[in-house]
C-alpha cells in the first residue's frame, strides 16, 4: 500500500473562565510525506487541481492557504479546524467548529477535504483520520490536569461531491458519526473502490441549508459577539459561521484551565480500497 499523509500540528483550543469569552483557533504546519514503491507511475491529469466549491463543484474557490500533498493521487486541500467563541461552563461543554470561509463571494461551507486521483491504474483509495495526542497544555503545573481528559472530536453528516470529470465513479463516505475517542487510532472517512473515485472529489462534513435533501436546514449558523454584533473573521473580513457537524465535547468532570490547548490530527490517503 502507498500512503500519503499530512499532519496538522498546532490545532488549538483556547478556553476562558465562565465569566469571560475566549476564542478557539487552529494553525498547522505540514509534515513530510512520500510515495514509496517500485515501478513507474504515469500522470494522466493535471499536477495541481483547482480548488472547488464543495456544494457547487463547477465553481472554483479560494479558501486561502491549506494543506496538501503531491502526486497523481493526492490531497489538494484540508480545511482549518477552529472553534467559535465559547464560555467555560459546568455542563453543556460541546463546542461547534467554525465553518469554512472563502476569499470570494462563495457562502460559508462545511469542513472539507479535497482529493484528486489521476492515476492511470485507478485502484481505489481510502481517506483516514487520526488524532495523535489529546488536547493538552504543558504549562499547567498540575501534570494530571495538563490534558483535557476524555475530550472527543466528532465528525458527522459526511457526504461527497465531484466536479464531474469523465466517469468519476462513486465513493462511500461513512454513514456513522466519527467520534475520535481513541488516541492514535485511524478512523476511515471515505472509501473509493476499484475503478472508483477518479478525478476531483470533496469529502464534506455539514453544509448550508439544502446542501442535502435529508438535511434541509443545514449545519451552519452565523456567530455573534456577546454584544450581539456580528463576529468577524479578520482573515476573510467576513462574519464567522459555526458548523455543528464538527464538534468538540469535554466531559463535565475534566478540569479546564483558561489557557490554550493543542493537539495533532493526521489525515492519510491510502492507495487501494482495502
Amino acid at each position: 500500500m502507498k500512503r500519503l499523509s499530512k499532519r496538522l500540528t498546532g490545532l488549538t483550543l483556547l478556553l476562558l473562565s465562565s465569566t469571560m469569552v475566549g476564542g478557539i483557533s487552529a494553525q498547522a504546519t505540514s509534515a513530510s510525506h512520500g510515495l514509496g514503491n517500485s515501478g513507474s507511475v504515469t500522470v494522466i491529469g493535471p499536477e495541481i487541481s483547482d480548488l472547488i466549491d464543495p456544494e457547487n463543484p463547477d465553481v472554483n474557490v479560494d479558501p486561502g492557504d491549506g494543506y496538501s500533498t503531491t502526486g497523481p493521487l493526492r490531497i489538494d486541500f484540508i480545511s482549518d479546524l477552529g472553534f467559535g467563541l465559547e464560555k467555560i461552563t459546568a455542563s453543556e461543554r460541546i463546542y461547534n467548529s467554525l465553518a469554512q470561509l472563502f476569499h470570494s463571494d462563495t457562502e460559508p461551507r462545511g469542513y472539507y477535504v479535497q482529493v484528486s486521483d489521476y492515476r492511470e491504474d485507478v485502484s481505489g483509495w481510502q481517506l483516514q483520520v487520526s488524532q495523535e495526542a489529546q488536547f493538552s497544555n504543558s504549562v499547567i503545573q498540575n501534570t494530571q490536569e495538563q490534558e483535557l481528559l476524555g475530550a472527543t472530536l466528532s465528525f458527522t453528516k459526511g457526504w461527497a461531491n465531484t466536479n464531474g470529470d469523465e466517469d468519476p465513479g462513486n465513493i462511500e463516505v461513512t454513514n456513522e458519526a466519527i467520534n475520535i475517542s481513541e488516541i492514535g487510532a485511524s478512523y476511515t472517512v471515505a472509501i473509493a473502490g476499484e475503478g472508483e473515485g477518479k478525478g476531483v472529489w470533496t469529502i464534506v462534513f455539514g453544509g448550508s441549508a439544502g446542501y442535502q435533501q435529508n438535511d434541509p436546514n443545514g449545519t451552519l449558523a452565523p456567530l455573534s459577539t456577546p454584544e450581539e454584533q456580528p463576529l468577524m473573521n479578520t482573515t476573510y473580513n467576513k462574519q464567522a459561521y459555526g458548523n455543528s457537524a464538527v464538534q468538540l465535547s469535554v466531559p463535565t468532570n475534566t478540569k479546564i484551565h483558561p489557557l490554550q490547548y493543542t493537539t495533532q490530527l493526521r489525515w492519510t490517503l491510502v492507495a487501494g480500497p482495502a
